[in-house]
């Protein structure tokens, strides 16, 4: 485990932001997520995971969770799964509305989510820019 701790850390992997992305089993929904947010305009470095530890092909841990700088959830339902479980308090968290519908990379999908995914985004960085203004950082 000590591996793929310092895994998470290491410098190699640039200045882009790491965003986790969580549905129930990590197979539809999180990957078709994190494949938008891995492209144009986003950029961003991503990983899918399932929140379902009985049947996600991944199973969020917490070394996923240590990596990343944000988390997105695709549901609510999906954030207390692991809320319950992992101490996620010190994480940026997203969570989207995509019902447990669609194909993945369903076209229908992609639009929602980019959708959310971009204001999402807006109301986090704003975010962060006010605390950096009361911090004095800029």
């Amino acid at each position: 485990m000590n591996n793929r701790f310092w895994n998470s850390k290491n410098p190699n992997q640039g200045n882009f932001k790491k965003v986790l992305c969580v549905c129930s089993a990590g197979l539809l929904r999180s990957p078709t997520v994190a494949w938008i947010l891995s492209n144009p305009p986003f950029n961003f470095n991503t990983r899918a995971v399932g929140a379902s530890p009985s049947f996600a092909l991944t199973p969020i841990d917490d070394v996923f969770i240590e990596w990343a700088d944000v988390i997105v959830f695709v549901s609510d339902g999906n954030e207390a799964e692991v809320s319950a479980r992992f101490d996620i308090s010190e994480k940026h968290v997203v969570t989207l509305n995509l019902p447990d519908v669609f194909q993945f990379r369903d076209p229908r999908l992609v639009e929602i989510a980019t959708e959310q995914l971009t204001q999402a985004f807006k109301e986090l960085d704003e975010e962060q820019q006010k605390l950096d203004k009361e911090a004095g950082l800029v």
